[in-house]
């Protein structure tokens, strides 16, 4: 199984290159990251914002581990985006994963992603206007697949979300947009599935399993975020707590599907007002309970 984490964990706590390139080779032991936009902003001026994500590329490199995608991260997550009601918010949508791209490819890194976005609450209830948006969101896409092309980038991601107000939400969702995608982008647009996500009972009831993606959509999935949750809410657990993700289950899965490249990216994510020296802890922690449950 092919294990590596996203970089949320490290927010505020630990943002010198070096040091955190250290803590993921020494005592996660992993050798494949995922870098979150909250290290450094998309929306900073680009001078001083590529200076620093260029400096965490540099660390990790020396260290002699991958970063194989920049990520959206706690700060991205809060803005409509691409599905925002009006053309004024969507164009920023649009400019803030292309400030993303061109900071992923000023770090060298292959793949960058985030949520689409969010439909307002008006719109997320009208079907016309939910269609309208999902068509100039998806040309969006396609424009920025090209520059991403030119910037040496080769591939996008998406992640679905546990929200009926965005998109999308469900496999069939996931599905329908990369249908929409095939073929229409200069470089592929590809799914990133997390667990915590595809395990949320309110929206998906008895379809809350990973089984249903990869059987609808799974030829489209890139990776995965792996959490641990009671699928009551999108929790972000560790794994040295229980819930409805067992380490044994992530290997079986892996096995059972034959994936080979499609990376799980743990995406824990702490309270602000948790003991740095306990996150650390306990992150050493969650990665030897994956790696060694098979």
């Amino acid at each position: 199984m092919k294990l590596g984490t996203n970089l949320s964990f490290a927010i505020k706590r630990w943002i010198d290159g070096p040091q955190l390139a250290e803590i993921v080779k020494s005592k996660l032991g992993l050798q494949y990251v995922q870098y979150t936009w909250d290290l450094s902003d998309p929306w900073w001026p680009a001078d001083k914002r590529d200076k620093i994500a260029v400096s965490y590329a540099k660390a990790f490199k020396e260290a002699g581990i991958t970063i194989e995608s920049t990520f959206g991260g706690l700060a991205s997550y809060a803005y409509n985006h691409f599905l925002a009601p009006t053309e004024e918010m969507r164009a920023l949508g649009f400019e803030h994963f292309q400030r993303a791209i061109d900071m992923t490819s000023a770090m060298e890194v292959a793949a960058a992603g985030m949520p689409f976005g969010s439909f307002s609450y008006s719109d997320a209830k009208n079907a016309q206007k939910r269609d309208e948006i999902y068509k100039i969101a998806l040309a969006m896409i396609v424009k920025l697949a090209r520059h991403a092309k030119e910037k040496g980038l080769a591939t996008l991601l998406i992640e679905p979300v546990p929200l009926a107000t965005e998109f999308p939400a469900t496999a069939a969702e996931a599905l329908k947009m990369m249908n929409d995608l095939d073929g229409q982008t200069d470089i592929p647009v590809r799914l990133l599935v997390d667990w915590g996500h595809a395990l949320y009972k309110p929206l998906f009831k008895e379809n809350a399993n990973m089984d249903i993606w990869m059987e609808v959509c799974g030829k489209y999935i890139h990776s995965f975020h792996i959490q641990q949750t009671d699928g009551s809410l999108d929790c972000h657990w560790s794994f040295t707590r229980d819930g409805l993700v067992t380490p044994q289950g992530l290997h079986d899965f892996w096995r059972k599907y034959n994936l080979d490249t499609q990376t799980f990216f743990l995406e824990i994510i702490y309270p602000f007002e948790a003991d740095d020296d306990f996150v650390l802890e306990d992150m050493i922690k969650t990665a030897d309970i994956v790696r060694i449950a098979a």
